[in-house]
Formats: C-alpha cells, sequence, structure tokens
C-alpha cells in the first residue's frame, strides 16, 4: 500500500487538482512509484488529500493522458509508465512482478495494518508487545555508555558467534537458571528473530513440519514458512502446550523440531507449569524431537518467579535455548542469544556471518556493562514492579466494564492479557473501528487464523491513561456492535 505523507495547499494559487498532479507525476517520474504500483481508489485518494472526488478525477484524467497511468475495469488505476520508458527506448524494470515474486512471504494485510498504525504517535497501542518508552533506562544507559580512562572498546567485527566477554557474562548469568553453557556453546543474535531466520535456513531443509502451540507467535511472523515450512499447532490448556499427543503426531507428521513459549506465552500469557515442562522434555527426548525454548518473557515474573527453563534439565543437547533483551532492556538494543550444542552454534554461527557479519560491537558491549555489573538485575526489579501496576490496573478495568462482555485470566508475568469476547462479533469490524478512533488492537487471528473471538491486550506499552482510556471505550465500541 503506498505511503503518502503530502496534502495539498489551500491556501496556494494553485488549483488543487494540479497540486496533486504535480505530487503524484513527481513520485512516478522519480522512480518512487514504479510500473505497475496500484493507485488508491478515487474515494481513498479524495480522503488522504481531503479534497471533493472531483479533483482527484481530475487530477488522474491528467496523469492519464500524460500515459502515467492506466485504468482497468476490475483491476483498478495503476502505474504504467515513468521517466525511464519516456527517456529510453525500452522499458524499465518491472519492479511491482520482483517484489510479488521473492521468496519470503509478505505480512498479512492486518499485521502490515498494525505495524502501519504503530508509526502514528497519537494511537493509543493497547496489543503493543514491547515496553513502554517512558520505562526504558535512558539515564542508566548514558552512564553504561561513559568509558572509564583508559578503556577500550571494539569498533570493529566480533567474532562469529559474538563477544567473548560477553558470552562468559550470560554463561555466568544462566547458571541462575539452572543452565550449564561455556562461552562456546552461546551464539549471540540480533533478537530471537534472528534466531528463528538462523535455525530455519541453517538446520531445516523446506518442507519440515513444526510444532508449536496454538495460539503462537510464529503464525504472527514468516520465517519458518518463506523458507518452505509447514506449522502444526497443538492446543494449549492451564499448565501449557497438551503433550500427550507429541508423540502419535511426531509419527503421523514426521515433524522436525518444536518450538515453545514456556514463560508467560506470547499471546496468551500461560505460564507453563514445572511438571509439563518435564514432561514436555521426556516425550521429546522419547521421539527424538528437538525443542526451541523461546525464554524472552522469562524474566519478567510479576508475582513469583517461573519454574526453571526446559534447557535446565536437558542432559542430552535436544534443547536449543533463546533469550534476550528486546522485551526487558530495550528493543532498541537487539541483542539475544542462542544456547545449545557447540555443533549446532558453529553451525547457525556460520550462517550469521554470511548474513550481518555479526551484532553490533557497541550493543553487545553495553548489554554486557548492564549484566556484568548487576544493573541489569536491579533495573528487572524495577521494571518487574511497574509492569505489576500497570497489569493490577488494566484487571481492575476489565473487572469494572468487561464482567459481561469478556472472560480473561490473570497474567501471572510477560506483557498480555488473552480476551476473549463473549458477544458474537467481527473482530475485524471491531479492530477497524477501534483504529478510526485512534485504538489499536491485537486480534487473535494474528496468532491463530480460526481464532475469531480473542484479542491480545498488552498493558507494557500504553500509559495508565491510555490503558483506562482505551479499555472503556473498546467496551462501548463491543457492546455497540452486539448491539447492531
Amino acid at each position: 500500500m503506498l505511503q503518502i505523507d503530502w496534502k495539498p495547499q489551500k491556501s496556494s494559487t494553485l488549483p488543487l487538482h494540479l497540486q496533486i498532479t504535480t505530487y503524484m507525476k513527481k513520485k512516478i517520474m522519480n522512480g518512487e512509484w514504479t510500473i505497475g504500483t496500484k493507485i488508491p481508489s478515487q474515494r481513498a485518494l479524495a480522503q488522504q488529500f481531503e479534497v471533493n472526488r472531483s479533483t482527484i478525477v481530475t487530477a488522474l484524467e491528467e496523469l492519464a493522458a500524460d500515459g502515467l497511468i492506466e485504468s482497468k475495469v476490475g483491476s483498478g488505476t495503476s502505474v504504467v509508465n515513468n521517466t525511464w520508458s519516456l527517456l529510453a527506448s525500452t522499458p524499465p524494470p518491472d519492479w511491482t512482478s520482483y517484489v510479488r515474486s521473492g521468496i519470503h512471504e509478505p505480512n498479512i494485510q492486518l499485521i502490515q495494518k498494525i505495524n502501519e498504525a504503530e508509526a502514528d504517535p497519537t494511537i493509543i497501542r493497547l496489543g503493543t508487545g514491547e515496553l513502554s518508552p517512558d520505562l526504558l533506562p535512558h539515564e542508566q544507559m548514558k552512564q553504561f555508555l561513559q568509558m572509564e580512562v583508559g578503556e577500550t572498546i571494539s569498533l570493529g567485527y566480533e567474532e562469529p558467534k559474538g563477544s567473548l566477554a560477553l558470552r562468559e557474562t550470560i554463561s555466568q548469568y544462566l547458571k541462575r537458571k539452572g543452565i550449564e553453557a561455556g562461552p562456546a556453546s552461546i551464539l549471540i543474535v540480533s533478537g530471537a528473530l534472528q534466531a528463528l531466520q538462523l535455525i530455519s535456513v541453517g538446520l531445516l531443509k523446506r518442507g519440515s513440519v513444526i510444532f508449536h502451540e496454538t495460539p503462537s507467535y510464529l503464525n504472527s511472523i514468516h520465517v519458518f514458512q518463506s523458507a518452505g515450512m509447514k506449522l502444526f499447532g497443538i492446543p494449549l490448556d492451564h499448565e501449557g502446550i497438551q503433550h500427550d499427543s507429541i508423540g502419535r503426531l511426531k509419527r503421523q507428521h514426521q515433524a522436525s523440531l518444536l518450538y515453545t513459549i514456556p514463560s508467560f506465552h506470547n499471546p496468551t500469557g500461560t505460564l507453563m507449569s514445572e511438571n509439563r515442562r518435564q514432561q514436555l522434555l521426556d516425550i521429546c527426548k522419547k521421539e527424538a524431537l528437538p525443542i526451541i525454548e523461546d525464554d524472552v518473557y522469562g524474566e519478567l515474573w510479576l508475582d513469583t518467579p517461573p519454574a526453571k527453563p526446559i534447557k535446565a534439565n536437558d542432559t542430552q543437547g535436544n534443547v536449543l535455548y533463546m533469550g534476550s533483551v528486546s522485551k526487558s532492556l530495550s528493543p532498541g538494543v537487539r541483542i539475544g542469544w542462542i544456547v545449545g550444542p557447540e555443533p549446532v552454534i558453529d553451525r547457525l554461527a556460520d550462517i550469521k556471518m554470511q548474513t550481518d557479519y555479526g551484532s553490533s560491537s557497541l550493543s553487545q558491549y553495553v548489554v554486557n556493562q548492564w549484566i556484568k555489573s548487576g544493573g541489569y538485575e536491579e533495573y528487572l526489579d524495577q521494571i518487574r514492579a511497574e509492569l505489576k501496576v500497570r497489569r493490577d490496573f488494566a484487571i481492575t478495568i476489565l473487572n469494572t466494564y468487561f464482567s459481561k462482555i469478556a472472560t480473561w485470566t490473570i497474567p501471572s508475568g510477560g506483557f498480555y492479557i488473552w480476551l476473549r469476547l463473549q458477544p458474537e462479533i467481527s473482530i475485524r469490524k471491531l479492530f477497524d473501528r477501534a483504529l478510526q478512533e485512534g485504538i489499536l488492537l491485537n486480534p487473535g487471528s494474528v496468532y491463530d487464523k480460526n481464532n475469531l473471538e480473542h484479542l491480545r491486550l498488552s498493558y507494557a506499552y500504553a500509559s495508565l491513561e491510555e490503558i483506562e482510556k482505551g479499555l472503556i471505550r473498546l467496551a462501548e465500541l463491543i457492546i455497540e456492535l452486539n448491539s447492531l
């Protein structure tokens, strides 16, 4: 979808339709809107430019007369010419066809719309899975960036597995979680998403089947799908992923691995019990089914610490463990880690060197300073306290305004409340109505295409005032849509 961040000047002496024609022609002539680019509908353009539809019609007619756009019944209006084809004897590349033929699957339209809306600072973001800018450690970060006299920092590439100093620090840090892993068994990555990308291209073949909880974060990204993998969902209960059928399903579908978020699951907030973690590890060992354990929310417990990671009881190298500071310290630092058997880590490190030649040296330095100094633990205590206040506040609002229209479980950590709506209303209509009023939601269909009754609410990003205002209006919208 075209991004248009311009409006005609109504105070100008130049007619509105000429301003619009000039703007659009410039976009086409500069090659920003290439051949095949779809032009929004007349109605959409009229709304965007805040003019009458007749003004848009006149502007489009002039562009068509210049041979720059063409309208076809049933397929709308698109760019058919630009400066390259006007000046050259051969036509320019049709970049639209290249875009369509790329091997990486595009985000579903709903996710693209969410991503666009998140760039609007006026939007109340009730589904965003990251810490509020107000909670980020701006002042502490400045202190960690101030180096001591005589101290140096690498500004070049780190070794393939990442900064040795950081890997040594993480090795010690993981011992508190019961995980024994030397620096050679740790790979520094640019967040958990890159870890999944490396696994998808470095360890798996096209057509491999990936087991995961359903609903799942994996459905909101296309890392495995773009690499030719197939996702297979296994239901959750209050203790976590239901393990009883894994053995039978593994043999039936020839699954290659299982992906799980045992601590404060995204999107449901479920905390896998200690017993279920052991059962899952046992069945996967028996079936020789490797586990990817995504523990990016594990430090964000609000009531009591969760059970030890599944990796802590892994004595056979069956588990690839992923951690990150993106959810707890800063999404902009982009540092995470994979822990696993050395041959696997060596393979993934080689793939990473081929893709980006290593994560940011500066970010690795900062994260090492945070963890090694003990400042990270102190900061986590503060964040847990802040998130608990926000969670409790959100639950109070839900108890007051949603008791007759929705059900939910109080999460014991993480960012999310998995809200199930009682009225049979269209979640997509609710999403659109809410967005029109400046409230951004994350529908359940983002995490399971068949889920038409849930919303993923986040209490981590919006301010308390925004949470109150947004949730109260959301309740009103649900009631309004249910009465139609």
